[in-house]
């Protein structure tokens, strides 16, 4: 039962530590400084783009239905 413990601890800390670096990796090579991008993106959608979306919508709809 010991074993089992120290098994689950050991995989436990090693996949935190392996998240850990890859947050740290992220804030280092700035992949999370892009709000603006996100937030503005929201805006500049011209109709085009929405009926692009809607169609493509539609035929994912057409084609599950088939």
């Amino acid at each position: 039962m010991n074993g089992i413990l120290i098994v689950g601890l050991f995989v436990g800390l090693s996949l935190s530590i392996i998240v850990l670096a890859f947050v740290i990796w992220g804030i280092k090579t700035e992949q999370f400084d892009d709000a603006q991008k996100q937030n503005s993106g929201l805006l500049f959608d011209t109709a085009d783009d929405l009926n692009d979306a809607i169609n493509k919508e539609n035929k994912k709809k057409q084609l599950h239905k088939s």
